[in-house]
C-alpha cells in the first residue's frame, strides 16, 4: 500500500522536531523499530520479543503512520497509527474490533477514524513530540473529513492491575459516554475485583484525551498480549476543549 504524505501547509515543524505521514517502507521501518524500543523492551513484554527487533502485526500495511523526526538527528521519535474509514473497509475492520464489540458505534463508521499504537522515544518526553502528533492527527482528520476519532489508552497490569482499577473507579460521570455510544469489552478486565484504596496514577495519553473532550465509553478490556488494561475513548471532534482547538488552529494555519 503506498502511504501518502500530508498536504504540504500541514507539515508541522518546530526548531527542533517535524511531523508527517511516514512514506516509505524503510520510514515504516523506523516506526516498528520504535514501537519495538517502546512496548517490548520498555515494558519487558517477553512473549513479544522477536529476533527482528520490530513491532509488527497485519494492521500497519492499511494504516498511514505519523512520525515525528528530529531534525538534528533525523531519528524517528514518536509515532502514531491512524486508520481511516477506507482502510477499514479494506481491512474488513479496525484494530479496536479486537478487543470491543463496536456495535453501537456503526452508524459513525464512515466518519470513524481510528489512532493507536502511539508511543515516544525515552529521551523525548517534554510534550513537544504528542503535542506535535495531537496536531497532525487533527490535520489527517480533516483531510480523511471525519467527524470522531477513537483509540485504546493501554494501562499496565505490572502491579496486579491495581492502578487501572483505580483509574476507572476515580472516572466521574462527565468523562463516560453517553448510552448510545457505549461498547463492550470482549474479554473484560474487572475493575471490582481489586480495591479501591489505591491512589490512580493517569498516564498522559490518557490525561491528554480526557482534557481534550473524549469520552470513556465503557469498561477496559484485558490484553494479555501486551499485559495490560485498554480503555476504548471517542472524541468527536466538536468536543475539542478551546484549548486544544486554539492550538491547533495555530499548528496547522489557514484551512
Amino acid at each position: 500500500m503506498r502511504l501518502t504524505t500530508l498536504p504540504h501547509d500541514a507539515t508541522h515543524a518546530s526548531p527542533k522536531l517535524t511531523v508527517s505521514l511516514a512514506t516509505t517502507p524503510e520510514e515504516i521501518r523506523e516506526v516498528q523499530r520504535l514501537r519495538y524500543k517502546v512496548f517490548v523492551e520498555g515494558l519487558s513484554l517477553a512473549a513479544l520479543v522477536n529476533p527482528t527487533g520490530l513491532d509488527v502485526d497485519e494492521f500497519d500495511a492499511y494504516c498511514d503512520h505519523l512520525i515525528v523526526r528530529d531534525n538534528k538527528t533525523l531519528l524517528v521519535v514518536g509515532t502514531y497509527r491512524v486508520m481511516s474509514p477506507h482502510a477499514s473497509r479494506r481491512m474488513g475492520s479496525y484494530y479496536s474490533e479486537k478487543e470491543f464489540d463496536l456495535g453501537r458505534l456503526d452508524h459513525l463508521r464512515s466518519r470513524l477514524a481510528e489512532a493507536g499504537r502511539a508511543c515516544i522515544h525515552p529521551d523525548y518526553r517534554s510534550g513537544s513530540v504528542i503535542m506535535l502528533l495531537w496536531a497532525g492527527l487533527a490535520t489527517y482528520m480533516r483531510r480523511e473529513r471525519c467527524d470522531y476519532l477513537m483509540g485504546c489508552v493501554s494501562v499496565s497490569l505490572a502491579d496486579g492491575g491495581h492502578n487501572a482499577a483505580a483509574l476507572y473507579n476515580a472516572l466521574t460521570r462527565e468523562n463516560f459516554s453517553p448510552a448510545e455510544y457505549r461498547v463492550t469489552p470482549l474479554t473484560p478486565f474487572s475493575v471490582d475485583a481489586r480495591g479501591t484504596v489505591y491512589a490512580p496514577i493517569m498516564p498522559p495519553l490518557l490525561k491528554g484525551y480526557l482534557r481534550s473532550g473524549a469520552w470513556v465509553c465503557g469498561e477496559p478490556a484485558w490484553d494479555p498480549d501486551f499485559h495490560s488494561a485498554d480503555f476504548f475513548l471517542l472524541l468527536p471532534l466538536t468536543r475539542l476543549d478551546s484549548r486544544y482547538a486554539r492550538h491547533y488552529r495555530k499548528e496547522m494555519g489557514p484551512a
